[in-house]
């Protein structure tokens, strides 16, 4: 019998320490997810992290969040999760399908952040049925990083065992002052438990993805929510997401980067509730 959802989580900045020590686990099927989830209102908000982040990613975001549902599970190989035998995108969005099976989810908004972003795509594209809408976060649907990109280079240049003081974190993880340091820095312990050949194998997987035709497919209400600095995935990913996604919303948060959620999770939780229909 899996433990009662949390009915708050407050102070979450304090609590970052105590973060793994809410997670749940529930077999999807092929394999066991572990994920946090906070007691509320329907529908329930699914939350998908990015690449190397895990359930933690959304800590910030979720008291912002207060009164709904919130299921935060970690993806596999990330986290808590097992790592399974593939790191494909379709992998990843099999298991999200898994467990909204496995809770009775009854047709969460699925919000996903770059890495989850692309899993949110390949979700509803194959299981429309499942999800009553999306929100995609620093996303695209062609990530066309070069073999020279900071972020292959710097993954490349990873070795085991990886130092939650590594400088590539600082790159990694940047975003605007005051992202409490407690936070990221738990962001670079979760990733730094990552084996070095598990980074770049899924960074394998994430540049050979192309989404374009899945977006097609995509039926559901689509909010889009783009960094206007963000270095990653800039204003061409964003303007293609919202050409592709039929009805799809786009909206800036002008003062942040790649990581809206964490460098202002206000706007990002006021721009759900206002597309969404709930505060």
């Amino acid at each position: 019998m899996r433990p009662a959802a949390l009915d708050a989580l407050p102070n979450a900045c304090a609590q970052q320490d105590a973060w793994a020590a809410r997670k749940q686990s529930v077999d999807s099927g092929d394999l066991d997810i572990a994920y946090v989830e906070i007691a509320g209102a329907e529908p329930a908000l699914l939350l998908v992290h990015g690449f190397t982040d895990t359930s933690r990613s959304f800590s910030l975001l979720a008291p912002h969040l207060a009164g709904r549902r919130l299921v935060i599970p970690d993806l596999r190989g990330h986290g808590g999760t097992q790592a399974g035998k593939g790191c494909r995108i379709a992998d990843f969005a099999s298991d999200i399908a898994g467990l909204i099976s496995r809770l009775r989810l009854d047709r969460p908004v699925v919000v996903g952040h770059s890495l989850g972003a692309m899993v949110a795509i390949a979700l509803a594209a194959r299981h429309n049925e499942l999800i009553s809408g999306l929100v995609l976060l620093a996303g695209t649907l062609k990530p066309d990083l070069a073999q020279d990109h900071p972020l292959v280079v710097g993954v490349q240049a990873l070795r085991d065992p990886i130092s939650t003081a590594d400088p590539f974190y600082a790159w990694w993880h940047a975003c605007r002052p005051g992202v409490p340091q407690a936070f990221l820095a738990g962001l670079a312990k979760d990733a730094s438990a990552m084996p070095a050949s598990r980074w770049r194998a899924i960074l394998k997987e994430i540049r050979r993805a192309d989404l374009s035709g899945a977006a097609r497919a995509v039926q559901a209400r689509t909010l889009i929510i783009a960094g206007a600095r963000d270095p990653l995935f800039g204003e061409a990913h964003q303007q293609a997401l919202s050409h592709s996604l039929v009805g799809a919303s786009l909206v800036h948060a002008e003062a942040c980067g790649h990581n809206p959620h964490w460098e202002d999770p206000a706007f990002v939780a006021n721009a759900i509730g206002k597309t969404f229909g709930f505060g």
